[in-house]
């Protein structure tokens, strides 16, 4: 998987950059498309953005140029597309910079609402809840009756304090009553080594960053934070079904936004194209080894679920009395 991945991004990279003709079908005329990833290169976010740029390129006749701008949660990338006046300039969109950062931080360089348009949503990577292999727990039900009968003793990793995979982990604790020990980590790969060196015991987070560690051996997956089992992680339960919870289908979405400024037509032109993308048979073969799942829709269906995921990390964030450092 790791060397399937390495050799997707090499390609999808190579293809995005070799793009180099005039886009005369172009939503935004005779300029490159440009689209911000709010992180680093290598990642799953940052392959689906190379991919949908190149696929785009075909799609639209002319050059794409994914710009890598990490930093701040994504609010670094979501500023820079907000304030965008060229007219070709998009966001690849999650949750971090829009449905989440609003609810953690007192005051945002951007609106997520007023300023940025959604275009289209185009993938899911859904959030997991896993050990190593090693651990007694054998079901998530076996974690809440633990955790029920030592409150704050079983500890959960998190890729950061105030990210989809904190909150996804509270939302739990929340739902069922418990209360879990949250342990923050700068990132997927330093919680992924305590989980294994048994220092945690519990991990949430993405299916992309713990299949892996299912392909090796090391990890299960106690649950799925999805409607449905994910066969790529050997056919977990979901979440709901495990635990006997309603509410627990969690997208971590992926779409693409434009500055609120952007031309009506331009929105069209490119969500009718992207959309078009991501029903390709292609699209969902490459999306199911990112460990992602094509959720295609355009601007409207995105706009729902931003407004549902909105609402749902308002709460899990007020009545957990969560805070960021």
């Amino acid at each position: 998987m790791k060397l399937l991945l390495k050799h997707l991004v090499l390609g999808l990279a190579a293809a995005a950059s070799l793009a180099v003709m005039p886009l005369h079908a172009q939503p935004n005329g005779d300029k490159p498309l440009r689209i911000v990833v709010p992180f680093a290169p290598g990642g799953a976010q940052d392959v689906i953005a190379r991919y949908l740029g190149a696929k785009l390129t075909e799609k639209l006749g002319g050059s794409v140029i994914v710009d890598n701008k990490a930093g701040a949660g994504g609010i670094v990338a979501a500023d820079a597309v907000a304030k965008a006046t060229d007219g070709a300039t998009v966001l690849l969109a999650t949750g971090g910079a829009i449905t989440i950062a609003p609810h953690l931080q007192a005051r945002l360089p951007y609106d997520p609402v007023h300023d940025l348009a959604p275009v289209a949503l185009v993938g899911d990577t859904p959030m997991t809840v896993a050990v190593r292999t090693e651990s007694p727990y054998k079901s998530l039900a076996d974690v809440l009756r633990d955790a029920k009968a030592k409150p704050g003793q079983v500890t959960y990793a998190s890729t950061g304090n105030g990210t989809v995979s904190h909150l996804t982990g509270a939302l739990l604790a929340q739902a069922s009553g418990v209360n879990l020990l949250h342990v923050p980590y700068r990132g997927a790969a330093p919680a992924l080594t305590d989980l294994l060196g048994g220092q945690v015991a519990l991990i949430v987070t993405s299916a992309a960053s713990i299949e892996p560690m299912i392909a090796s051996g090391k990890a299960r997956v106690l649950g799925t934070f999805s409607r449905a089992a994910l066969p790529g992680l050997g056919t977990p339960p979901t979440v709901a079904d495990a635990a006997g919870l309603a509410g627990m289908d969690v997208p971590v979405w992926v779409g693409v936004m434009a500055p609120a400024r952007m031309p009506a037509a331009s929105l069209e032109k490119l969500s009718a194209a992207l959309v078009e993308v991501c029903n390709l048979p292609e699209t969902k073969q490459r999306f199911a080894q990112l460990g992602a799942v094509n959720t295609c829709g355009g601007g409207a269906a995105l706009g729902k679920v931003i407004a549902e995921d909105s609402q749902r990390w308002a709460k899990v964030i007020k009545q957990g009395g969560i805070k960021i450092d």
